[in-house]
């Protein structure tokens, strides 16, 4: 992988990480369609997941400060332990899936675009009905509400099954307000992402597994995914409040369809 490809692929991790289209789905038709595809894709896709994370970490850096201090500076049981609970309690399905399945999902990765597309449509599906679907707006995201939330997080693993999508979606279908599903749904993956990464980072450095790919094209799609994450974080936190995942829905249904039907013809 050539630094101008890791460059290419940075940035379309780092824009679709926050946009509900599948960041994981979309690196895969990147990979295809710049001929780079191999055993590195793994390491590489750690890397510029880890960099979107710090990406949510810069754009909302005052809720994670006040969300710090509110849990760690007061035995009070206020707002910030519980929303930290809620947290914690959507990581438990991610956290089931990475250290029982680990093996599993990765294998995943290896299945070609067809699954991407699939995936990609049911995407698109999901984004429609949360769009058109007006349940009764709740005061506050629940614990049941953050454990529903936490299973489509884990369900989204699968490549071209979008994250953000799936966690927003089902937030807005369990009723819960626009601005505070799309804050919760950035800010759960924040533990789970960055654990795996520095674990598996240090496997990497260990193995000398990334002088596979070379450390200029990873710093250069790391800087790459970070500077575009931190952009398309703080748009897609503005789209949601304004209620635009539909046109996600039609720009999945799409790429879905053309992926498919490019790998079956």
């Amino acid at each position: 992988m050539s630094w101008l490809e890791a460059l290419i692929l940075g940035l379309v991790q780092g824009l679709t990480e926050y946009l509900p289209v599948s960041s994981s789905g979309h690196l895969q038709i990147g990979h295809a369609l710049l001929g780079t595809a191999g055993e590195e894709n793994l390491t590489f896709a750690i890397v510029v997941h880890a960099a979107t994370v710090l990406s949510t970490l810069v754009v909302l850096w005052r809720e994670v400060a006040q969300l710090f201090v509110g849990t760690f500076t007061t035995t009070a049981w206020n707002d910030e332990k519980k929303y930290v609970c809620k947290l914690l309690v959507s990581m438990i399905p991610v956290f089931v899936v990475g250290m029982f399945f680990k093996d599993e999902v990765e294998a995943f990765f290896g299945n070609g675009l067809l699954l991407v597309g699939i995936c990609l449509l049911i995407t698109a599906t999901l984004l429609a009905f949360a769009y058109f679907a007006k349940p009764r707006q709740k005061a506050e995201i629940s614990y049941v509400d953050a454990f529903v939330i936490g299973l489509a997080q884990a369900v989204a693993v699968l490549p071209g099954l979008s994250r953000s999508g799936s966690t927003i979606a089902t937030g807005l279908l369990l009723g819960d307000k626009k601005e505070s599903v799309a804050q919760f749904s950035f800010l759960m993956v924040l533990i789970p992402i960055l654990g795996e990464a520095f674990l598996d980072l240090l496997d990497l450095c260990g193995s000398g597994a990334a002088l596979g790919i070379g450390w200029l094209p990873l710093a250069v799609g790391f800087v790459a995914a970070f500077v575009s994450g931190c952009l398309a974080c703080k748009f897609m936190l503005a789209l949601v409040r304004r209620g635009k995942l539909i046109y996600f829905a039609i720009y999945c249904a799409i790429v879905g369809a053309a992926t498919v039907i490019c790998t079956l013809l």
